[in-house]
């Protein structure tokens, strides 16, 4: 059997937990932050996991992660 393609912007966008959630940066940071609230960029910083219909898509696309 062949091996299987990655999809290279998964790759760089999202790791697979140990216990197989899936970590994701949070959007909506980039531009227009003027108007967004100096506690609101900060919570943006971070890391946070993918909703589970998202992750079961985000895996298929990481096929040995």
């Amino acid at each position: 059997m062949p091996k299987l393609k990655t999809n290279s912007g998964a790759k760089k966008r999202f790791r697979i937990t140990k216990n197989g959630l899936v970590k994701k940066a949070n959007g909506f940071k980039s531009h227009l932050l003027e108007k967004k609230s100096s506690k609101r960029k900060r919570h943006l910083k971070g890391t946070s996991t993918a909703s589970a219909v998202e992750a079961n898509k985000i895996k298929k696309m990481l096929p040995y992660g």
